[in-house]
């Protein structure tokens, strides 16, 4: 008689099929092309997960813990270029070494797919939304995470099997958004956790996610930038080009591609105060928005994005992606997955 083991490799196996199968199918029929991304990004999701409560127990053990984030998103990375075709290419790596920082991100689309039924009760729709999401968004962090660095999350996605876990074990920062008191109290704990550690954190200042087709920002939340004020650490911005021809939810687009990155040079925060902040965010977002449509319009002059009228009426008709870049484009040039293990240790230990 079957056991659940059993059961559990007949249902991997049927996953893994059906993805194979969509995936095939995206040659004739491109929408197909979505859907097969989209468990593919899923499971890739969840397998790097299960693997970061592995390696953040193991990292703890051996004094690395703050480590745990960067490794797990490098195999992110990984394994989601390899089955999805996405990369991203990024330029301005030479800001990524300085320790402790907080860097700041643009926060752009999700896809879901599931509906309530498809979570416990005790976990809000929005907290399955924000972990089974923001893929391209967190390969994102995959290829540009630098070791000791961490994100911030909603408490509520500590309690989601798996994944929270993993949040909890490699020093994830939980904010409770309902209670000003309590998230004041983690950033003032985050704070001492960077100067004490050297430990980075990455936020999306945006607080949720654009789903602008085109580039823009929504108005920036504080938070980010009282805590490297309290922390007296720069603030390093960190720009994704419109990639709206990589992945278009409304026309059931998720393309392979390239997706180029821009990281900016780190605004000094050590002769700031509280008073200060609100400039400091002006600031912040002023130079993000000037880069996101500059790197975006540089993008769509080489064939890299498109704008959102021309991702919805340029359906591919084969099995090319509409993403396929000319032959001069500075972006064109497909990253080949380097040596992990030697990437990573050469990357922990600098």
């Amino acid at each position: 008689m079957p056991g659940v083991l059993d059961y559990f490799l007949y249902a991997l196996g049927g996953y893994l099929g059906v993805t194979a199968l969509l995936m095939a199918l995206a040659l004739a029929v491109p929408r197909a092309g979505f859907y097969g991304r989209l468990l593919s990004s899923y499971f890739c999701f969840f397998l790097s997960a299960a693997y970061g409560v592995v390696v953040s127990i193991i990292f703890r053990l051996v004094g690395y813990g703050g480590a745990s984030q960067w490794a797990v998103a490098r195999l992110f990375q990984l394994i989601m270029g390899l089955s999805t075709g996405v990369y991203f290419d990024v330029t301005g790596t030479e800001y990524l070494t300085e320790r402790p920082v907080v860097f700041v991100g643009n926060h752009q689309t999700y896809v879901f797919l599931a509906g309530p039924a498809c979570h416990p009760g005790w976990l809000k729709e929005s907290d399955v939304v924000g972990v089974m999401s923001s893929e391209l968004d967190v390969l994102m962090l995959g290829a540009i995470f630098p070791p000791f660095c961490s994100v911030t999350a909603k408490k509520s996605l500590a309690y989601v099997p798996v994944f929270g876990w993993f949040l909890w074990l490699s020093r994830t920062v939980f904010i409770d958004r309902g209670n000003r008191d309590t998230a004041m109290a983690a950033f003032d704990g985050a704070a001492a956790e960077m100067r004490k550690h050297k430990q980075s954190v990455f936020i999306f200042p945006e607080g949720t996610r654009s789903y602008f087709a085109e580039p823009d920002l929504l108005p920036f939340k504080k938070g980010a930038f009282h805590l490297a004020v309290k922390a007296k650490v720069p603030v390093v911005p960190v720009v994704v080009a419109n990639y709206s021809n990589i992945l278009h939810v409304k026309s059931k687009r998720f393309e392979a591609g390239h997706i180029p990155v821009r990281i900016l040079p780190p605004i000094p925060t050590d002769n700031l105060t509280p008073a200060d902040v609100d400039d400091l965010v002006k600031d912040t977002r002023d130079q993000m928005l000037a880069e996101l449509l500059k790197l975006t319009e540089e993008a769509r002059a080489h064939g890299v994005a498109k704008s959102a009228v021309a991702a919805k009426e340029a359906s591919p008709t084969s099995g090319q992606s509409a993403s396929v870049l000319s032959t001069g484009s500075p972006y064109n040039t497909r990253r080949r997955p380097q040596q992990p293990l030697a990437q990573m240790m050469s990357e922990l230990c600098h």
